[in-house]
């Protein structure tokens, strides 16, 4: 019965986006839901409500969010998000180039806040040409693909761990993946964008990949503090801001009008509502059942498991299903890395489309459309890559 009242939850969130209305509406619809149907007792409401709070990973993703807006704004009045996309039309002259390629880089950031960054160059790349849906769709693809493999993420590391898989290999193994991701996104739309971005060629490559540094090297530093000082994302971003403030010599002034501009409200509701959200289908227990659920179905082993962190992947995202599933699909299964790689695939397709997914929510909401919209445009590429990667796993267990 557990399974038919999370279905029905999330009927009620894609009924209320199909007519329309706005996203913080439609996971109140679907928290509302579950309360009732779960039966969830008003202390535990608060309980699971206030754990957006007091869970770590929570509150880190709305305050980085914060910061990498207020930074955002920062680059904006300095124009170097504008003097990136310009040096990167003299590098590669290719309009494609610059909405995939910058979208691929920015993804290194584990951080839902970098999708931001991603929609500025997307939107300024494909206007005129994309509409704000297929924008979106850009934005998201490609600034997802490098989270399906790099260990900067914690659905990356947390799998490893579990399953015993050498980092090396599984990477190894995702090579075909990820070229298949990035074929998937460019064939719809990209290739339909002109290659000349309308601005002359370069006379001096080396200068602008010069300028290029010199206009995102705040995004890098970012990075070289997560990657290599093994900061955590918060006093990553923090560092830069402080370091950007004496760089770009900000006045006060110019500093205090951008701590309330760079609270957007919206963006910060939803967000929040659907970490809330995630925390009351944790609490249901629901993903404890749907192993036996689906053990019965009349399918092998492996599929059984592929379904399962589909399904898990939409409803909880990808860590909450990988703590479940992991131990029991190499218990199920000596699978090794071509199992990890399947599955983690599985869960990289179904992230695209859950409605927990909050780089989904901030995307919408850059680009003005409904989360429903973007998921409607990623659904059947991210079925075909799931089928894809069914395959992909057979022809890997071959070797």
């Amino acid at each position: 019965m557990q399974i038919v009242f999370l279905g029905i939850m999330f009927l009620i969130i894609v009924l209320l986006l199909a007519f329309r209305r706005p996203l913080y509406q439609a996971i109140l619809g679907g928290i509302i839901a579950a309360i009732f149907l779960f039966q969830i007792p008003a202390n535990e409401i608060l309980r699971q409500t206030g754990k957006v709070f007091t869970n770590r990973g929570s509150l880190s993703v709305l305050i980085s969010l914060y910061l990498i807006t207020y930074l955002q704004r920062m680059l904006e009045v300095r124009k170097q998000i504008k003097l990136a996309q310009q040096d990167l039309n003299g590098l590669f002259h290719n309009r494609r180039i610059n909405a995939a390629g910058a979208s691929l880089f920015i993804g290194l950031l584990p951080s839902a806040a970098a999708m931001i960054l991603c929609g500025d160059i997307v939107k300024d790349a494909t206007d005129g040409y994309l509409k704000p849906k297929e924008q979106a769709f850009v934005t998201s693809w490609f600034r997802h693909i490098p989270e399906s493999t790099l260990p900067t993420y914690a659905s990356v590391l947390l799998m490893a761990n579990l399953s015993g898989i050498p980092l090396p290999q599984f990477m190894t193994g995702m090579i075909v993946p990820i070229l298949v991701l990035t074929l998937l996104g460019y064939w719809p739309y990209l290739r339909r964008l002109p290659k000349d971005p309308g601005t002359p060629p370069s006379e001096n490559k080396w200068k602008d990949a010069l300028h290029l540094f010199q206009h995102s090297w705040s995004l890098l530093l970012i990075l070289a503090l997560i990657l290599v000082c093994k900061l955590e994302v918060i006093p990553a971003i923090l560092t830069v801001i402080i370091i950007s403030i004496f760089v770009y010599r900000f006045k006060i002034k110019e500093l205090i009008p951008m701590v309330r501009n760079a609270f957007e409200v919206n963006l910060i509701l939803n967000t929040f509502l659907v970490l809330v959200m995630k925390e009351f289908i944790s609490y249901t227990g629901v993903l404890q059942i749907l192993p036996n659920v689906l053990s019965e179905l009349p399918i092998p082993t492996y599929l059984v498991f592929a379904v399962l962190f589909f399904i898990g992947g939409i409803i909880s995202g990808s860590n909450g299903i990988i703590a479940l599933g992991t131990p029991l699909a190499f218990a199920a299964i000596p699978g090794g890395m071509p199992l990890m790689v399947l599955l983690m695939c599985m869960c990289h397709a179904a992230s695209q489309i859950s409605p927990t997914h909050v780089c989904l929510v901030v995307a919408s909401d850059y680009f003005h459309i409904t989360l429903g919209d973007l998921v409607q445009k990623t659904l059947p590429v991210s079925l075909l890559f799931a089928s894809l990667m069914i395959g992909y796993y057979n022809i890997l267990l071959l070797f």
